[in-house]
């Protein structure tokens, strides 16, 4: 009856590895993200040309580079699937606190190439950017702790957790980096909604972010002024929001052709930030649905997998990774479309990118483990973990 209920599996003896990975992991939800892989090269094939050619490369340069990483993200991805719970967790905390100390040299050692925000190492042959590896391992991190928080004499692991997101937050916010501190913040939150959390504490953080959000706007010109060119109602077309705006609208339904677009010669960031502005001018509005269904199929395919899981760990970090995931792409595509200010955030295994596209695959890696289909502890024995 158990088994009817939670969909648990028996594990099978001395069953090889792959074999097991494969009849228990999410095949649609591998499928979908093999899909959006395949869709970052096509879109990286029309793109990126403009870019090699004013650098001087050959004009599939960043598609090659790419579609190394991709490979090398998916790889990645495969490899960190197949481990356990508890190896994750292990694995994750290292690299989470290796992402601090990287973050925390960034002044020092780190560099802005331009942008006015110094977020990246430059390798000569690579850039990284920390940031990325933050993310996934602080979601681990933070389930980590909350979950400690339901054993009896446990550590107050949600104060804990939440201390670590607002000084992440803070850290992030000084660079300056909105955007990721904002996912930082709301994948912490959704967790501690998952785990529990009153809503009047909820209502005082939105609160609290709200009145940050205030006093970065009046005390930031950079703040200031992205916020006001998203609230102003006239877009000055020579700007990436205009130059976006047009390529959409001038993309209608089914496209204007391959090959046929003329933002990406615009735009610095067509084969990054602004992705889909590329994909919406040559190929329309289809391809723009079949990217956000891909998007879809991942998380809600993960949520429900999650909700029959019983392990409190696997529940929280699963929850956070999968929210994780759809909130960056979220605000790509609403940056696109000037439903939220410019925040200069990749599409998740769209994008170029080598920093998105390996963290991403680590992060998805981990989300595949958790959603993977395994025998569930009873209840009691769950409960006795605590005692």
């Amino acid at each position: 009856m158990t088994e009817m209920v939670f969909g648990a599996v028996v594990a099978k003896q001395d069953e090889p590895i792959l074999p097991r990975w494969w009849r228990t992991v999410d095949r649609w939800s591998l499928a979908a993200i093999i899909g959006l892989f395949l869709i970052g090269i096509l879109l990286g094939l029309a793109a990126s040309p403009p870019l090699a050619s004013r650098n001087g490369l050959g004009a599939f340069h960043y598609v090659s580079r790419q579609a190394v990483f991709g490979i090398v993200a998916l790889g990645a991805m495969g490899v960190v699937s197949m481990m356990s719970p508890r190896q994750i967790r292990r694995w994750a905390v290292l690299g989470f606190a290796g992402a601090v100390v990287a973050i925390a040299l960034l002044p020092v050692l780190g560099t802005d190439f331009g942008k006015g925000a110094v977020r990246w190492y430059s390798l000569g042959f690579i850039s990284v950017q920390p940031s990325e590896f933050l993310k996934p391992t602080f979601v681990v991190f933070s389930a980590w702790l909350m979950a400690a928080s339901f054993d009896l004499q446990g550590p107050p692991g949600k104060s804990l957790s939440f201390v670590v997101a607002i000084l992440l937050t803070i850290v992030l916010t000084l660079q300056p980096d909105f955007g990721q501190a904002s996912l930082i913040l709301a994948s912490w939150a959704l967790m501690y909604f998952v785990a529990g959390a009153p809503m009047i504490l909820l209502v005082c953080l939105a609160g609290m972010v709200t009145a940050a959000g205030m006093f970065a706007y009046h005390n930031s010109e950079h703040v200031a002024r992205r916020i006001d060119g998203f609230l102003n109602p006239d877009i000055d077309p020579t700007t990436q929001l205009g130059y976006a705006t047009n390529a959409i609208q001038e993309g209608g339904f089914l496209g204007v052709g391959v090959g046929e677009g003329t933002v990406k010669w615009s735009l610095p960031d067509a084969h990054t930030d602004f992705i889909i502005a590329v994909a919406a001018e040559e190929y329309g509005l289809i391809i723009c649905l079949i990217i956000i269904g891909l998007f879809l199929t991942v998380v809600t395919r993960s949520l429900i997998r999650l909700v029959r899981e019983r392990d409190p760990f696997v529940r929280l970090a699963g929850t956070g990774l999968a929210c994780l995931f759809g909130m960056q792409a979220l605000i790509n595509l609403g940056v696109a479309v000037r439903l939220l200010p410019a925040k200069g955030m990749t599409l998740p295994f769209v994008s170029y990118g080598g920093s998105s596209l390996l963290a991403a695959g680590l992060a998805l890696g981990m989300l595949l483990a958790f959603t993977r289909r395994r025998p569930q502890d009873e209840l009691s024995e769950i409960i006795g973990r605590g005692r």
